[in-house]
């Protein structure tokens, strides 16, 4: 069968275009149809419907194919600007495939077939779950939902419809009829994985494997180049026989009632990060920080803390300590103690408490920690003002204010770990965060070192941070050494 196309045994009774054009059906979301025409090309080719010739030139420009396949594609991958229309279409595909396919052939005994819709954050998820509850509230589809709840339907024909966030974990389980995956080049996760796209796809292809027809959606405004809907547009933009079809798209392009103006000062203000919202282009400007394999070969697996050296002939290690704080409110609050252990810097402990949580709770618990391993002193940023200083100084701790920003930290981090010069706690969370780290370069030139939108980097911004002091106290006392010596000859 040619480029792509699988056969499915089920069969909807109307075409998703007309039923797009159809006023007793999804008619009212697609009443001014101009603006619309490059999604209808999409649906068609998703759907294996004729194009005309204009239509095809569209697909032409898009794709970089000369024609499209002669069935349905059944993996697709839609690389188009912010507000180009993505959240709508999504619910028009799934309520399509919900309520105007069968899947019962497919199902045995009890079994519900899913439709996925996988965001970031349930928020994210809820906009198209918002645009899909009231394609079903229709009068010809009126009575199709059995029970409902803020993230979930189940229809009377066995398919249910729920959201789930990005988690590898929350797709297993389950019979996928459809995942439609939103903004995944955006996607983060806590679990500690450092490519979550990956490793959900991964695990959707196996929940899909034994219904005909599953389709595959990946829909997002580009970003970086590197994850799964970056790997797509490499191996399968503009070839002829690839199953999975991808299409490039700028925002206007789209979606036309976008005003023009708004684009042009767009790319006025930030010409790198507009070509990526609305110009659908991946961005050149940003590179990963570090390597899973570096963060991995640094790692000591198995090793979560380690308890504090009792003295020795050569006495007790100096700890130091690095808190990264926070509010209670958004941020996590993170420690970090180190120490030099002949020209290696060993991590000891790490503690994150999450949000919400009580700020003076929280100081009190690092402090007591900070004084099992004899550490009176501790840096931060300057985060808060005074009350990190008035909060740890109750527990006799001294907090002073570092002065290197978070770039340079991490800019001083990095020869480290691709030395060996460190030795990492087998936190998961720390690995993904290092791994999620982003070198960009700013309009001015000027390399910048940070999470990605959406991400957290307070685990790593700790460890960072104690790095760099006990990189510094070992060059002092290096000094230190010297000048002794040099006093003493």
């Amino acid at each position: 069968m040619s480029r792509g196309a699988k056969k499915s045994a089920v069969r909807p009774p109307v075409t998703i275009i007309d039923a797009c054009r159809d006023p007793e059906i999804f008619g009212p979301w697609f009443k001014d149809a101009r603006t619309w025409a490059s999604w209808f090309v999409v649906l068609r080719c998703m759907f294996g419907l004729a194009l005309d010739d204009g239509e095809l030139a569209i697909f032409r420009k898009h794709t970089g194919r000369t024609t499209p396949a002669a069935g349905s594609y059944f993996d697709l991958s839609l690389v188009v600007g912010r507000r180009g229309g993505k959240s709508l279409i999504l619910a028009l595909i799934a309520a399509f495939l919900a309520c105007f396919f069968d899947w019962r052939e497919f199902l045995t005994g009890g079994e519900r077939g899913t439709i996925m819709i996988i965001a970031a954050d349930r928020r994210q998820a809820a906009t198209i779950f918002k645009y899909l509850r009231e394609m079903l509230d229709i009068p010809l589809l009126r009575g199709v939902i059995d029970r409902e709840t803020n993230e979930l339907l189940e229809l009377n024909n066995s398919i249910t419809i729920e959201i789930q966030t990005a988690s590898f974990r929350t797709v297993r389980g389950r019979t996928v009829v459809a995942a439609l995956c939103d903004e995944l080049s955006f996607w983060r996760t806590d679990e500690g994985t450092a490519n979550p796209d990956t490793e959900i796809i991964a695990a959707l292809k196996p929940a899909m494997a034994t219904i005909p027809g599953a389709r595959l959606l990946k829909a997002s405004s580009p970003y970086a180049r590197r994850g799964v809907l970056w790997n797509d547009y490499r191996r399968h933009f503009g070839v002829e026989e690839s199953a999975t079809l991808v299409w490039q798209a700028e925002t206007r392009q789209m979606n036309p009632s976008v005003p023009q103006s708004f684009i042009d000062q767009e790319y006025a203000d930030d010409p790198a990060n507009a070509a990526a919202e609305y110009g659908g282009l991946f961005r050149t400007d940003l590179e990963a920080f570090v390597s899973k394999e570096v963060v991995d070969a640094c790692t000591v697996p198995g090793r979560f803390e380690l308890p504090m050296l009792k003295n020795t002939l050569n006495a007790r290690p100096r700890y130091l300590a690095f808190v990264d704080p926070s509010g209670g409110s958004a941020d996590s609050m993170t420690l970090c103690i180190a120490h030099d252990q002949k020209g290696i810097v060993v991590i000891d402990a790490i503690r994150e408490r999450r949000p919400p949580f009580s700020p003076e709770g929280v100081v009190q618990e690092f402090a007591e920690l900070l004084q099992a391993y004899g550490v009176r002193s501790v840096s931060g940023d300057r985060f808060g003002g005074e009350w990190p200083r008035e909060r740890f100084r109750m527990y006799g701790i001294d907090y002073q204010v570092g002065v290197k920003p978070k770039s340079d930290l991490y800019r001083d981090l990095l020869p480290l770990l691709n030395s060996g010069g460190i030795e990492l706690l087998d936190v998961p969370r720390l690995a993904a965060q290092l791994c999620g780290l982003e070198r960009r370069v700013s309009r001015a030139g000027k390399d910048s070192i940070d999470h990605a939108p959406g991400g957290r980097d307070d685990v790593a911004n700790s460890v960072a941070g104690v790095a760099s002091l006990v990189c510094e106290a070992r060059s002092t006392t290096r000094t230190r050494r010297v000048f002794i010596n040099y006093m003493e000859r």
